[in-house]
């Protein structure tokens, strides 16, 4: 019998004994299959957690097969009772549990970290580690500390054994990904850097609990821009309260207006040096399409809207009226 011959019968036999060494059926189980795993310890994995009872059919089909070559690394969710054709077919399908990280709109890094934590058991340090390393920042281009501000927020599902810059990469791509040459025209037109936009566009963001009102708070940093006024944007002190102390200031005091950092946008002019969070594509929008408008003040009315002003006498009016 030839080489080949040999090989069709041994396929045949596997597939008419694959039913062998299964199971009772029961509840799945999760079974891990690491990068670079041989078929012979899934085999005895497989075993061991009760999805078979031998795994020499396990074993030699996948070896027939070719799988033992193309295993797929991840988590399955396998269940006792299935043949162990069924359970190489998983494996190479990659049919794999996935696991999801959010960036909610305007999160910082350590949300970031906190989340990748969470949704993948990798350690917050790692991650934190991971978006100040220079070569990752010098990958996308990032003239920052951090890749704060260029992780695009969403919702993204992983395999259980995905890597740390995996990962990061992934949300780094996608604000590559949705920064638009239309954008890009408008910024130039009114003479901003994409850097500058992300870190106007996280102010915006911070500032603005209401999505509609995005345009409106957007034309305010703006117009003060235009003409040389502070921002004053409390979220920057708060910020600057995170990156000093490793903790975020929910309410702000009268002595923290004098807190000495560059993030302070009552004390410095401009724009700080980064943005403070990861802005979405509509706080992007805003900033690059603010309403019309000749207001430079906001106070916030309490029902997470604002009352808007021209003039700071306009402004100490509605402040005294909402206070009232």
């Amino acid at each position: 019998m030839t080489r080949r011959g040999i090989r069709v019968a041994a396929l045949a036999t596997a597939l008419t004994l694959s039913a062998c060494g299964t199971a009772a059926e029961g509840d799945p189980v999760r079974i891990g299959v690491p990068p670079g795993s041989a078929l012979s310890s899934i085999g005895d994995t497989l075993v061991a957690r009760g999805v078979l009872t031998s795994d020499t059919w396990f074993k030699l089909l996948g070896r027939v097969q070719g799988i033992d070559r193309s295993l797929r690394p991840g988590y399955y969710d396998v269940r006792p009772g299935s043949t162990a054709a069924e359970l190489l077919d998983q494996f190479r399908r990659g049919d794999e549990v996935r696991f999801k990280i959010t960036l909610p709109e305007g999160g910082t890094v350590w949300d970031f970290a906190r989340a990748a934590e969470r949704g993948l058991g990798i350690p917050a340090d790692t991650i934190l580690a991971l978006v100040r390393d220079p070569g990752i920042r010098q990958e996308f281009g990032i003239e920052a500390p951090t890749v704060e501000g260029w992780l695009h927020p969403d919702t993204y599902f992983f395999g259980g054994y995905a890597t740390p810059r995996e990962v990061v990469r992934r949300f780094l791509v996608a604000r590559r990904d949705a920064w638009s040459e239309e954008w890009q025209q408008r910024a130039t037109a009114a003479g901003l850097s994409k850097t500058q936009v992300l870190i106007l566009a996280s102010i915006v963001e911070a500032e603005a609990q209401l999505q509609e009102e995005l345009p409106r708070i957007a034309a305010v940093y703006r117009n003060r821009l235009r003409i040389g006024m502070p921002l004053q944007a409390d979220p920057t002190i708060q910020y600057a309260f995170l990156l000093d102390r490793n903790r975020r200031e929910s309410r702000l005091f009268n002595r923290d207006y004098s807190y000495q950092s560059p993030y302070n946008t009552y004390l410095i002019s401009g724009l700080p040096p980064t943005p403070i969070g990861n802005p979405s594509d509509a706080a992007i929008e805003a900033t690059l399409s603010p309403i019309e408008s000749n207001e430079l003040y906001f106070v916030a009315r309490g029902d997470g809207g604002h009352v808007f002003a021209a003039t700071y006498a306009e402004h100490l009016r509605n402040i005294r009226r909402i206070r009232r």
